[in-house]
């Protein structure tokens, strides 16, 4: 007999109903990958407002959080994508930093910065990738020194999603100067609002700016604003990649199921579904999003961790989505080509393609997911444990 789950789909349903209206209804469907700049200041108001009846930090332990099982939070997150919830603003803070404080943070630095996420009062950005240290997170050179009870910090981040909406920023700085690579990196939570800070926006090939450049020229953050002990930050770090792939993957996969509904719409609107190649590569884009959530699920019943979880079902969809987007032009042949003079009006379809050509990039290229699969399996293999 399956458990019982206390969130009810039918309840999650009905409060998104009666709050997806009003002024809030134009959100419905905005906000997604590519659509980052759609309706930032509603998105906040719609954050508060999820954050109050208690919908962020569902999984957190108390006194933090309500607690909810697995079960419970892909029941909310569901219902939340089949509702047309909007793109979250302050998934970073609550999906990343969030369980990297509950496992390695303080009671200080829990009781702090919790309750404002939980609030959706504060947004977070993620501090990793570099100009020269993209997904060779291990390469950063950002640095930051301890003078008169503060660290001072000195460097560049690229590729930093809502910098410019965020208030704060977990930062992986070098703390060592004389350690190398792994070693000497220390995990720091930085206030955005502060002289020498600058965020710098990043033109995508959607027309669009969700990610920036973010310089560091001497910005400061209190000396107990590290999480972990100083020079332990690549073993946080890690940690916080770890939780990026959770429960809320499945929410992701009802998107595209929905971006591959629209592409068997206009196949069949257009009579490009009757091409027996069409339609062998929608049936083999179907059968590949029906592994993607088997897998997701799986992981997420799985008894013990496993270190290439999050790697593999990175793997798996960039590559599916990626593909769906180039499926997604050729059933719209020829007339998928052409834009609109600038700010070029794109089309879901065309937005789908350009945005998807990153998918295999951000969060880790697929070079570095299967340098971290084969470093985890063939070490065990080598170690005797597997």
């Amino acid at each position: 007999m399956a458990p019982e789950i206390a969130l009810r789909a039918a309840d999650i349903r009905a409060w998104l109903r009666e709050h997806l209206t009003g002024e809030f209804a134009p959100l419905i469907g905005a906000g997604g990958p590519g659509r980052e700049h759609e309706q930032l200041d509603l998105r906040a108001r719609w954050e508060r407002v999820l954050g109050a009846a208690g919908w962020i930090g569902l999984g957190w332990p108390a006194p933090y959080g309500r607690g909810a099982s697995i079960a419970e939070q892909v029941v909310f997150f569901e219902e939340y994508a089949r509702a047309g919830g909007p793109g979250r603003l302050s998934h970073i803070g609550e999906y990343l930093l969030a369980p990297t404080l509950i496992a390695h943070g303080t009671d200080a630095q829990r009781d702090r910065f919790l309750p404002p996420i939980a609030r959706a009062e504060e947004l977070w950005c993620q501090g990793y990738s570099e100009p020269g240290a993209g997904s060779d997170l291990a390469g950063v050179r950002t640095r930051a020194t301890l003078e008169d009870g503060r660290w001072r910090i000195t460097g560049q981040k690229v590729w930093t999603s809502l910098a410019h909406v965020a208030d704060w920023c977990f930062v992986l700085a070098r703390t060592d100067p004389a350690a190398t690579r792994k070693a000497g990196l220390s995990y720091l939570l930085v206030p955005m609002r502060q002289p020498g800070v600058t965020v710098r926006p990043i033109m995508q090939l959607t027309g669009t700016s969700e990610f920036n450049e973010v310089f560091f020229d001497g910005a400061l953050a209190d000396a107990d604003l590290v999480v972990g002990a100083p020079g332990d930050g690549w073993r946080v770090a890690t940690s916080t990649l770890s939780y990026e792939r959770g429960v809320a993957t499945l929410g992701q996969q009802l998107g595209f199921a929905r971006e591959l509904a629209a592409v068997v719409a206009a196949a069949r609107a257009n009579g490009s579904f009757d091409d027996p190649v069409v339609a062998d590569r929608i049936a083999d884009a179907w059968a590949g999003l029906q592994g993607l959530r088997h897998h997701a699920l799986r992981a997420l019943s799985a008894t013990a961790p496993d270190p290439t979880g999050a790697s593999v079902a990175k793997l798996l969809w960039a590559g599916w989505h990626q593909r769906l987007g180039e499926l997604a032009m050729d059933v719209g042949g020829a007339a998928s080509t052409v834009a609109e003079a600038a700010p070029y009006e794109l089309t879901d379809a065309q937005r789908l393609f350009l945005f998807t050509r990153a998918d295999t990039i951000y969060g880790g290229s697929d070079e570095i997911q299967r340098n971290i699969v084969a470093d985890q399996i063939l070490g065990r293999v080598q170690r005797g444990t597997r």
